[in-house]
């Protein structure tokens, strides 16, 4: 089932995924998304293939990046356009998301390199993500006046303490030993012993996919955190009960660390800001499927709430397409942002039963 941007094969017991875009860090285009959850599907009905595999590519060859997110190139042009695709690629992208949180075998994710967005949202359904040396994990969505969708609500939602919000409304990048501090990650791995594992993967014969598992498991090695330090100052910020609440208090504090939390902050969308807070606190009462539904809803609502006036749309040309890095956000401050609309965000534009993701359980 090989296509120039997936290749899908059998080792010995295990289903091999190699995601293959590597000069746009293996981005999700809407023809991976398909072919991902084919071979899902496949290999879980498979009684010979006891485990599945998946990694990324760089331009070298395999690992080294696993995957920076979504297309959000493709994305912006097709918006532009009017292309139902987009439709579609959000709407098949959850139901992938949600198929990785409930597969019937074990489903292990290399997670080496970049791990952002869309990456994030096809490894933190594994039953084991491993991360290296050159993780650099991240669900960076408000700085393009998105949200951290793909489940983004339910895993940063159970991350401990407020770590979560943190992530979700800073964007910050983290480490492989702060992954494992937060939850987000299970074993980390030496990069360079990657190869070697994979291929040992398919030689070996293990007796079930929990045997997989424990093998791997079993190479893990110890590794610091770059934000361990931080975390007694993020539960202490981020616990707060808004977005005002939290940038005045870092703003009034003399820490440089409160004083660079709050420039960051200061640089994404203001609305968005808003909605990702909303979006990680309710989800701490939801099952994926739940939060899958309500982020469907937010997505939509980001192209299609104010015409003619996406933040993702303006965040994108800036991130993305002219790459002035210059978005102008709308509101501009996060202190003239109408909680009225930012409600408005969580209203399903759908009926219950004829929503896209109805059919998730």
């Amino acid at each position: 089932m090989d296509t120039a941007e997936i290749l899908t094969e059998v080792h010995g017991q295990i289903g091999c995924i190699t995601l293959n875009r590597p000069k746009a860090l293996n981005a999700l285009s809407l023809g991976m998304v398909r072919g991902l959850h084919a071979a899902l599907r496949q290999w879980e009905a498979d009684p010979e293939v006891l485990a599945i595999a998946i990694r990324g590519s760089n331009k070298e060859g395999p690992f080294g990046a696993f995957c920076a997110g979504g297309d959000i190139r493709f994305l912006y042009q097709a918006a532009k356009q009017g292309d139902p695709r987009v439709e579609d690629f959000f709407t098949e992208e959850y139901i992938l998301n949600h198929l990785t949180h409930h597969l019937k075998k074990p489903y292990i994710a290399f997670m080496d390199g970049v791990v952002m967005g869309g990456g994030m949202g096809i490894s933190q359904g594994a039953s084991l993500r491993i991360v290296t040396e050159r993780t650099r994990m991240a669900m960076p969505e408000t700085g393009i006046g998105l949200f951290p969708d793909v489940g983004g609500g339910y895993f940063l939602s159970r991350c401990p303490g407020h770590a979560g919000e943190w992530l979700a409304l800073t964007g910050e990048t983290i480490n492989a030993g702060d992954a494992v501090a937060v939850k987000l990650a299970d074993v980390v791995l030496p990069s360079d012993q990657l190869p070697a594992l994979w291929d040992a993967l398919g030689a070996q014969t293990f007796a079930d996919g929990a045997a997989v598992e424990r093998w791997i498991a079993a190479q893990g090695i110890a590794a610091s955190a770059d934000h361990a330090s931080d975390m007694a100052r993020i539960n202490r910020y981020f616990s707060l009960p808004d977005v005002p609440a939290i940038i005045a208090a870092l703003e009034a504090a003399e820490g440089a660390w409160e004083q660079a939390t709050a420039a960051l902050l200061r640089q994404r969308s203001p609305l968005m800001l808003y909605v990702a807070l909303e979006q990680i606190r309710r989800a701490r009462g939801m099952t994926v499927a739940e939060d899958l539904r309500m982020e469907r809803d937010l997505m939509r609502h980001c192209f299609h709430l104010r015409p003619g006036q996406s933040e993702t749309l303006e965040g994108v040309r800036a991130l993305a397409v002219d790459k002035d890095r210059k978005p102008q956000w709308n509101p501009a401050r996060i202190e003239a942002v109408d909680p009225q609309l930012v409600q408005a965000f969580f209203a399903s534009p759908w009926p219950q039963a004829l929503h896209p993701l109805a059919g998730l359980a």
